[in-house]
């Protein structure tokens, strides 16, 4: 029997904020490959967070982010200076956020929400700001505290931190399955929100729940999970 949620905790890109909804951008600087940029875009963004951890050299998400751009576009031999790919940066602050994330946490302001991302503070505040979010979450706590990238535990620490919660009442929503992976290993109630139908990664844990979409989440939450 799980514990009632006293506060959610949400990662940013993938889960509130659709990380490929730079396509559109990627294709008009690019035309013809601005599908095959923005996935190779965001798989090196991840590679890069895991790595850096690894290596124990942080950098800020706006720093790895625009590495792994410049990087996809070296490796889709797509020519282009610092200053051209600057436009395709800017998208990371106007995302778009997915169509079932505005209702869901409306339904669900009884309760602290909170964002926990590899995102920086001048990332995630105009990003949050600009999809008109910003009234919805008490916190915005960005990896950048603590100079590691999920899925430390370092970084799922910050929430119990600013909470004052035990892990063990924290509900954690991701879409990404190594994410929630980690969240349920620190100890948090996990959501897995499985957008695309995935096979979840096989890393020993599993989250508490799996969601097709964010519609489900408040009934959940609600029922105590």
């Amino acid at each position: 029997m799980t514990s009632p949620i006293q506060a959610l905790v949400f990662d940013a890109y993938g889960t509130l904020f659709d990380p490929y909804s730079v396509q559109t951008a990627c294709e008009r600087l690019f035309p013809g490959a601005g599908v095959e940029l923005s996935r190779l875009w965001r798989t090196k963004q991840l590679e890069y967070t895991w790595l850096r951890s690894l290596m124990n050299r942080y950098d800020d998400f706006w720093r790895v982010t625009e590495d792994a751009l410049q990087v996809a576009c070296t490796s889709l031999q797509l020519t282009s200076t610092a200053e051209q790919r600057q436009p395709l940066m800017q998208q990371y602050l106007h995302l778009q956020a997915y169509a079932d994330v505005s209702d869901a946490l409306s339904a669900m302001r009884d309760i602290p929400l909170l964002i926990l991302s590899n995102g920086s503070p001048r990332m995630l505040e105009p990003l949050v700001q600009n999809a008109g979010l910003a009234e919805c979450f008490s916190s915005l706590l960005s990896v950048d505290a603590v100079k590691v990238y999920k899925p430390s535990p370092l970084v799922y620490q910050l929430a119990v931190g600013k909470t004052g919660l035990d892990k063990t009442v924290i509900g954690f929503v991701s879409s990404n399955s190594w994410d929630a992976a980690g969240a349920t290993s620190f100890g948090f109630q996990t959501f897995w929100i499985n957008r695309a139908g995935t096979v979840p990664d096989e890393l020993g844990v599993k989250p508490g729940a799996i969601l097709s979409t964010l519609a489900q989440l408040p009934a959940l939450c609600a029922a105590g999970s």
